[in-house]
């Protein structure tokens, strides 16, 4: 990945709510509207967008909509216990009519064409799976969705998803009715001509990550709702940063971002989420190693080391210095 441009904010569009849906306990789903009337930008399968709750609470959420249809957009948001106010203002304050402001969609999650597909969901990832699902049977691929959650009035879609595509391709999997997805028996042997896409809470994805160890390099694509935690063998230590744009140094320190130091500097980087998954503050890479900390960036990308998120990346134990485009 090469940044060939200087990074551009993403455009902003006014929408009105045109309907709060409610597919499955604790899961509101928005269908929004441009408050000018046009239709939205097209955008492919794996597709999110930022929404502004408000001036200082901005959240990425999934696209789960029909991508031949601009003139509306839908997005799920499960409410959680743990929010850190994004969901919590969704489902408490938003309702048909009200104004929001989002960004263009854009996508780290991108669907490559394949023979054959293996979708795996689980809870509300199924939401950036919904388009891809309905681009492979478009295409007339083989593929097939797992899709697991704790109770079936918990998992968003899932009456529907079955109703369009049937049982064959879509199989629910409720825990309460039959175990958790049996990931050793879905993915255990390896299939030529596939590629796996998973979605869902960080210990399925992690447990997906092991049993695809076997399949051939690049079979399997990711998304996460929250980054990795750092590992016990992840570097805290200071180090420093120097912009290249401007031949500022600087120290970043254990207990800051390389995104807080550079903004004390008085430099400008976009971001949004602030917790490496949008993808926003991606930086280049002229000289150091990172550890990449983020789920915004494919395994390649992070192997080729070309860029990283200054939000929540830091220097790798033992490099002292990192020098960035910025």
């Amino acid at each position: 990945m090469t940044i060939t441009a200087p990074i551009q904010a993403p455009a902003i569009i006014n929408t009105v709510i045109d309907a709060v849906e409610y597919p499955a306990d604790g899961v509101a789903s928005l269908v929004l509207r441009r408050a000018d009337g046009q239709n939205f930008p097209s955008w492919a399968p794996g597709s999110h967008i930022d929404v502004h709750l408000t001036d200082d609470l901005t959240r990425q959420y999934s696209l789960c909509s029909d991508t031949e249809d601009l003139s509306t957009l839908r997005i799920g948001v499960l409410r959680t216990p743990d929010s850190r106010g994004g969901s919590a203002w969704v489902h408490d304050r938003l309702s048909a009519g009200s104004e929001l402001r989002i960004s263009a969609p854009r996508n780290n999650f991108p669907l490559i064409d394949s023979r054959k597909y293996l979708f795996l969901a689980g809870g509300i990832g199924i939401t950036p799976i919904i388009p891809m699902m309905r681009a492979a049977e478009a295409a007339g691929r083989e593929w097939v969705l797992y899709y697991g959650g704790r109770s079936r009035n918990t998992m968003a879609f899932a009456q529907a998803l079955e109703a369009e595509f049937g049982n064959n391709k879509v199989r629910i999997v409720a825990e309460d009715e039959s175990g958790r997805l049996d990931l050793s028996q879905i993915l255990g042997l390896p299939r030529a001509h596939m590629l796996v896409y998973a979605c869902g809470p960080g210990g399925m994805l992690g447990a997906v990550e092991d049993f695809c160890m076997g399949w051939p390099p690049g079979a399997l694509h990711t998304e996460r709702f929250a980054a990795d935690s750092l590992g016990v063998g992840g570097s805290s230590e200071p180090f420093e940063v120097e912009l290249s744009l401007t031949g500022t140094t600087l120290t970043v320190e254990s207990d800051q971002t390389i995104l807080e130091a550079v903004e004390q500097v008085g430099a400008r980087v976009l971001s949004s989420c602030r917790a490496g998954l949008c993808g926003t503050c991606e930086t280049r890479i002229i000289s150091g190693e990172p550890e990449h900390r983020d789920a915004a960036l494919s395994q390649a990308d992070k192997d080729a080391n070309e860029v990283m998120m200054v939000c929540v990346s830091r220097a790798a134990a033992g490099c002292s210095k990192l020098v960035l485009e910025l």
